[in-house]
């Protein structure tokens, strides 16, 4: 009776054991197939009428609840079903079943309740997710009570060692989530670099400022409203621009904004066609025909500004600080181009003139060239927090005015002055290091 009895018991106990390891699966698995799968996939396919995708949103929205509910009810079967096995095979094998319930448990759990559950879980982490979040979320419920005591039992214990944490802050931002994608998709030949730049482009533009893009005042070209209307016409006919800025007195005090295309029109309006009204133009005033000039704050985001030119029907902007002081001026193609990279036409200089190799491996850079536009076409990461530009950089590193000729290297490049204008670093030549 009592070899039955031990039978019946084994058996039984053995039966159990199998039950708490298809939990610990079960929990393993889910954790793996919860925390692995999209939330833009998840998105989609609940959007599609996945109820099981809907369902999956909600539980991983409070990740350390979620995960302090699986990691229990992990705990709580494995250690229950090492605590069986233990106590059937120390009747078995004496002191030795110890031994041997830790080894077969350790092989048990590692195999089918922990590698097997999660390998199967990150091949298919969406899919698995939809399915196992309405019984997770179901154990969340119920384990809740507990989880919040060791939750806030942990941030006390963090607390004294001096580590703060915020249970409403995410790991990673959405932005570093898909810019982290997007690199380790290039780096593996997935993306193309074209793709990478357009949306890195687009995700940046809440992050950057007009000022880091503008054109400078100094290469600004400006009407002085007071010239004769003869010369006016002649400087914007010869101009490769389409808007020029009028001022007065002071290329400071601007009055308006010309368009080359406004002006040709009443030129022509006023000649009548004929030279027998040719006198008229003399007399005619710029000011008729300028539109007023539109400024913004150089602090102003490139989102912003974009959504600013779409709103007004405008494309184009005069950049001022903080003082009201002119700066420099910026253009929807100008934000459109941190997008797309570069939109060249038969005026513009094209960026690769901006950048000429060498037969020793190094690169001819003009110094107005952005940091940024230098980084996307080699794909290197020089600083662009402290200059807009590679003589900013360089001199902001050199913290002095180089002259032509003096060689610095840092950030992992050489940087080699060419030609100076002025106080202004024309060219350089730069190699990586």
């Amino acid at each position: 009776m009592e070899t039955a009895s031990l039978d019946a018991a084994f058996w039984i106990t053995s039966g159990v054991i199998i039950l708490l390891l298809i939990a610990s699966a079960f929990f393993s698995g889910s954790e793996t197939a919860l925390t692995a799968a999209s939330r833009g996939k998840l998105r989609s396919a609940a959007d599609k009428g996945s109820k099981g995708a809907g369902q999956a949103l909600v539980v991983t929205e409070d990740n350390e609840r979620l995960i302090g509910s699986v990691l229990l009810g992990n705990n709580v079967v494995n250690i229950l079903a090492t605590s069986l096995a233990t106590a059937v095979l120390t009747k078995l094998f004496g002191q030795n079943g110890v031994a041997v319930a830790t080894l077969v448990m350790t092989l048990l759990v590692l195999i089918f309740a922990e590698v097997l559950p999660k390998t199967l879980a990150i091949t298919y982490p969406e899919t698995v997710a939809s399915r196992v979040a309405r019984p997770i979320s179901i154990i969340v419920v119920l384990f809740s009570p507990i989880v919040a005591a060791v939750r806030y039992l942990v941030r006390g214990v963090l607390f004294i060692f001096g580590v703060r944490t915020d249970p409403d802050s995410n790991i990673l931002a959405v932005r570093e989530e898909i810019a982290g994608a997007l690199q380790l998709g290039h780096s593996e030949g997935l993306v193309e670099k074209e793709d990478r730049d357009r949306i890195l482009g687009a995700l940046d533009l809440n992050e950057r400022t007009v000022e880091e893009i503008m054109l400078h005042r100094s290469g600004i070209e400006m009407v002085d409203a007071a010239l004769p209307p003869q010369d006016i016409l002649a400087q914007i006919l010869e101009s490769p621009r389409t808007r020029l800025p009028l001022y007065r007195d002071e290329p400071e005090n601007i009055i308006g904004v010309i368009h080359a295309k406004d002006l040709l029109r009443a030129m022509h309006k006023l000649l009548g066609g004929g030279e027998e009204d040719a006198h008229g133009l003399a007399a005619f005033d710029v000011m008729k025909v300028a539109m007023p000039p539109y400024f913004v704050p150089e602090t102003t985001t490139l989102d912003d500004q974009m959504r600013n030119f779409l709103k007004r029907k405008t494309h184009f902007a005069l950049v001022v600080d903080e003082y009201g002081a002119l700066q420099g001026l910026i253009t929807l193609e100008d934000i459109l181009e941190e997008i797309v990279g570069e939109i060249a036409d038969e005026f513009d200089d094209h960026e690769e003139d901006q950048i000429a190799p060498t037969s020793d491996g190094a690169y001819i850079v003009d110094g107005v060239m952005t940091i940024r536009d230098l980084n996307r076409a080699h794909d290197w990461n020089l600083p662009d927090d402290e200059a807009n530009t590679v003589a900013g950089l360089v001199i902001h590193e050199a913290q002095m005015i180089p002259v032509e000729g003096q060689v610095f290297s840092f950030h992992g490049f050489r940087f080699e002055v060419l030609t100076k204008e002025e106080n202004r670093l024309a060219s350089l030549k730069i190699r990586k290091l």
